[in-house]
């Protein structure tokens, strides 16, 4: 009987089973990321003013726009359209923003911490930095400290916890050799365990419902808390990361494939590390402070993009932004109509969703981290 080699790169377990070329599969060929770009920012408009417009009290496309152009402009609205008004503009609006940015900065994220450890099961919450931005928003929230910072005090927890996390996580993943990918991921998944304990201590050692209540708001994520002046602080520091991470895109290319190969080509991994390793925790602390920790995001989006655009870090650092902002604002949207007038968490939501798609992704023949 003649034996089948299977061509250069395609890994067959079984030789009974038919080959990769008679199955289904994804698009391989790249898309041009101008055209994806262009094609996800009008997406993006769009669902940002379909999600602004949708809600208990549902407001039509075209009122929603002339509405915002009134607040924007400086136009004018009839007195019978002030309360209509404010829930576009003062409460829905930077909801939606808010939820664009932080989708945004998650997709980003993700992809970097995957590519810093190379390891396709990373995100925020691997490397510890949401569990520890969780921690210190609770803290702040039950124990009542940070009162100069005002409104602001349990934000300004939630960022000091998510420093503090990447502090103690380099910490203790640091060896003689620096920091390896396998020591930070195993450390960063000791350290979530930790912190989920110490947030179950508080809610059982805390009477009442107000400890149980916010533990599950930064658990499990929401945007009802966004205002105005909570959005320019968090959108200035995604954007900046953004930027920052896009400026590493090749150095993040050449780490992919190995630390000794990187170093042959003039690139210091551990240096590379580090600084991803602080950059990635800001952008972290900065959304887990105005959101609380949304799962499964930065987990999936960088997947998804990686299968549409290829595994070049200039394609997916400009793709992911995009892909994040428009499903965070739909899921942000199912969040507040599904069960209106309640909402349901998103961590909810997005673990329904992210589920099935990573169990698909991870079913598919032929797929690897980065591509296939």
């Amino acid at each position: 009987m003649r034996q089948v080699i299977p061509p250069p790169g395609e890994f067959r377990a079984d030789p009974a089973e038919p080959p990769l070329q008679s199955r289904p599969r994804w698009p391989t060929t790249p898309l041009g990321t101008a055209t994806t770009a262009v094609v996800l920012a009008a997406v993006l408009v769009v669902s940002a003013v379909l999600a602004i417009g949708l809600g208990t009290a549902v407001i039509g496309p075209h009122e929603t726009v002339r509405y915002l152009w009134a607040a924007i402009g400086g136009g004018t609205i009839g007195a019978d359209e002030v309360t209509r008004y404010q829930i576009i503009w003062q409460i829905r609006t930077p909801r939606v923003l808010l939820a664009a940015v932080v989708g945004a900065g998650l997709g980003v994220v993700g992809v970097a911490i995957q590519a810093m450890v190379r390891n396709a099961l990373a995100d925020p919450f691997i490397l510890g930095v949401s569990s520890g931005a969780s921690v210190g928003a609770v803290a702040v929230g039950v124990l009542g400290a940070l009162t100069v910072f005002g409104v602001y005090a349990v934000s300004a927890g939630a960022f000091l916890g998510a420093l503090g996390a990447t502090l103690l996580v380099y910490l203790i993943a640091y060896s003689r050799v620096g920091v390896t990918p396998l020591r930070l991921v195993l450390t960063g998944v000791a350290l979530s365990f930790g912190f989920q304990a110490i947030m179950s201590v508080v809610v059982y050692l805390v009477p009442g419902n107000e400890a149980t209540s916010t533990v599950l708001f930064w658990t499990m994520g929401s945007f009802g808390a966004a205002t105005w002046g909570s959005l320019p602080v968090v959108a200035l520091v995604v954007l900046a990361g953004i930027v920052a991470l896009r400026c590493f895109a090749r150095s993040l290319d050449v780490m992919a494939l190995g630390d000794e190969t990187a170093a042959s080509l003039g690139v210091d991994s551990d240096r590379l590390r580090r600084g991803l390793f602080v950059l990635t925790a800001v952008m972290t602390g900065a959304m887990v402070a105005v959101s609380g920790a949304i799962g499964f995001v930065g987990l999936v989006i960088p997947h998804i993009v990686r299968i549409v655009v290829g595994a070049d870090h200039r394609r997916v650092l400009t793709i992911a932004p995009l892909v994040g902002a428009v499903f965070m604002v739909w899921v942000d949207l199912a969040s507040r109509v599904l069960m209106a007038p309640r909402e349901l968490p998103l961590g909810v939501i997005t673990a329904l969703i992210g589920v099935p798609v990573f169990i698909t992704l991870m079913r598919r023949r032929g797929y690897l981290f980065g591509g296939r």
